[in-house]
C-alpha cells in the first residue's frame, strides 16, 4: 500500500517519535532498563485505576489520580503505534496553521508536530494532569520550540484559533457534545478541526472510563452534524477533520 510522503520538517518523528524514550528517562530520572521495564508493566494501569470510575469526578481522575501512570501508557502506545499516529502526523502537517490548540495533549506528539510546521505560528497545548504538562514544557525545551508551544492546564484566552486538535479525548468527557460546542466557539470562520473519538469500553472493559452512553453519544452525532462539515483527507485513520458549518 502506498503512504504518503514523510514531511521533511518532520522526519524526527518517524526516527526516534521526536525523541520519546531520551525525554521519557531523563524526565523521570530512570536508567534506561526501568524505563522498559515500565513501559511494559504500566501499559494498562490508567485501566486498572478506572475499574471503579466515577464519572462525577472525572476531571479530578485525570488531573489528581492517573499521575505518571498515564505518561507510561500513552508512551507504550505512541512507540508501539508509530505508523499508525505516523498518519495522524502527516494529517497535522496538512491542515495545521497559524494559531492552533492541541485540547488534552498527553506526551505532547501532537503539539510538537504542530510547532513544527512552518504554517503554524503558535500551538497552545492543553491538559488536566501537571505530569502531562510538566513533561510537555520539558519536552519543548529539550526540541527548542519553548518559543512555540505554550503548555497549560485551562485556557485562558477566547482568542480564535485556526486549527483545533482533539485526539483520544471525547470518550472520557462526560458531556462531549457541549465540548463540540465550545470547539465551534473557538475556532476561526476559516479553521479546520481534527478530531476523533471511541465510545466503547472495549471487548472486555478494557477501557472503563470510556463514556458509551448511547443517548450522549447519539446527541454527539447530532451535534457534530448540525454544526460542522467534514472536510475529505486520504489518510486511513479514525481522525476527521472538520470545517464550520
Amino acid at each position: 500500500m502506498l503512504t504518503a510522503p514523510q514531511p521533511e520538517f518532520l522526519k524526527t518523528y518517524w526516527e526516534n517519535c521526536f525523541d520519546l524514550e531520551n525525554h521519557l528517562q531523563a524526565f523521570l530520572k530512570i536508567d534506561r532498563e526501568t524505563l522498559q521495564t515500565q513501559l511494559q508493566e504500566r501499559r494498562h494501569a490508567v485501566a486498572e485505576l478506572g475499574q471503579h470510575f466515577d464519572w462525577e469526578l472525572v476531571n479530578d481522575f485525570y488531573r489528581d489520580r492517573v499521575g505518571t501512570a498515564y505518561i507510561f501508557e500513552l508512551a507504550a502506545w505512541h512507540l508501539e503505534s508509530c505508523d499508525y499516529i505516523g498518519d495522524m502526523v502527516r494529517l497535522i502537517a496538512d491542515v495545521a496553521q497559524g494559531r492552533v490548540l492541541d485540547f488534552g495533549g498527553g506526551i505532547g506528539t501532537h503539539s510538537i508536530a504542530a510547532a513544527s510546521c512552518p504554517e503554524v505560528t503558535e500551538v497552545q497545548y492543553l491538559d488536566l494532569n501537571p505530569v502531562n504538562c510538566e513533561f510537555v514544557l520539558d519536552r519543548a525545551q529539550k526540541l527548542g520550540l519553548s518559543d512555540k508551544l505554550q503548555v497549560a492546564s485551562t485556557l485562558e484566552s477566547d482568542r480564535a484559533f485556526d486549527t483545533i486538535m482533539c485526539f483520544d479525548v471525547m470518550e472520557h468527557l462526560s458531556d462531549p457534545s457541549s465540548q463540540l460546542l465550545e470547539f465551534h466557539k473557538l475556532l476561526d470562520s476559516d479553521g479546520k478541526l481534527l478530531i476523533n473519538w471511541y465510545f466503547s469500553k472495549g471487548f472486555g472493559n478494557e477501557f472503563p472510563f470510556h463514556l458509551d452512553d448511547p443517548g450522549i453519544v447519539e446527541g454527539f452525532f447530532e451535534t457534530l452534524r448540525s454544526n460542522f462539515v467534514e472536510v475529505f483527507h486520504p489518510h486511513l485513520i479514525t481522525t476527521r477533520c472538520y470545517r464550520k458549518v
